[in-house]
């Protein structure tokens, strides 16, 4: 797949860093509106979790997707981020994000669903540099021959985009059905479901810690487009958190109906 355009711009590249899981949310979006008023340039952001999160799409509804006494006992935040796509499963330590912030005119004449496919072929590659059999199934999904490794979503925004991908390194595969209401009835009318599709973490596949892989995608990024380390401005924190008060943290985003 062409990604020309991709390697011709000058990136920046955010080191992996940890943060409360309404915080993350809260920086796609103000790296996004950085972006969009030209203050930063495309970008690439690796995350570290603080906590246990369930992550539900902007388009989802809790009481659909979350078994909420089962997250509140197994001590699982829940959180709706900006973009679309089902629910994700994500632990410290054991759960990599990565999000790229750019403009559409470096994704020209590529079909949506072919630009999930492309904005994900370098982690693929990255994947298979460690012996782990990745491949890219439409629309978006990393996946290995025994189930999925990692899963994207995308907001789009006045000619800009986020895409984040979530990768499982490791998961209790167990908890999955106990916390996200997959195949079971309805609780809202409103509310995309998530899809039931098996994991395969990366863990199966290499002895690397998670630490070591999130090193291993900086470090291939970094080669591959020739990325300049840059970090978060006092500016894009304190906006962040400002969100996260104002808006993510706030149980009438989280529970919205779509």
């Amino acid at each position: 797949m062409a990604t020309g355009s991709l390697r011709d711009a000058h990136w920046d590249q955010i080191p992996p860093a940890s943060h409360p899981a309404h915080m993350h949310m809260a920086l796609d979006e103000v790296l996004l509106e950085q972006l969009i008023r030209g203050r930063r340039g495309p970008t690439m952001r690796l995350w570290r979790w603080a906590e246990r999160a369930l992550v539900i799409g902007s388009h989802q509804s809790v009481r659909n997707e979350i078994d909420v006494a089962a997250a509140k006992e197994l001590d699982f935040i829940v959180t709706r981020r900006m973009s679309g796509g089902g629910t994700m499963l994500c632990e410290p330590d054991r759960t990599i994000t990565y999000s790229l912030y750019l403009p559409e005119s470096m994704v020209a004449g590529i079909s949506f669903r072919r630009s999930y496919a492309m904005l994900d072929e370098w982690a693929v590659r990255a994947f298979n540099e460690l012996g782990v059999p990745a491949a890219y199934r439409e629309i978006n999904d990393i996946i290995s021959p025994r189930g999925k490794i990692a899963g994207a979503a995308q907001a789009r925004r006045r000619g800009f985009i986020l895409h984040h991908t979530t990768i499982a390194h490791a998961m209790d595969v167990e908890l999955l059905p106990r916390l996200i209401r997959i195949g079971r009835r309805r609780m809202a009318e409103r509310g995309v479901r998530s899809a039931e599709k098996s994991v395969s973490p990366l863990s199966w596949f290499t002895q690397l810690s998670c630490d070591e892989v999130t090193t291993h995608l900086q470090s291939f990024f970094g080669r591959e487009f020739g990325a300049r380390n840059s970090t978060l401005s006092d500016e894009e924190v304190e906006a962040a958190s400002g969100l996260v008060a104002s808006k993510y943290a706030d149980a009438a985003w989280i529970n919205r109906l779509p």
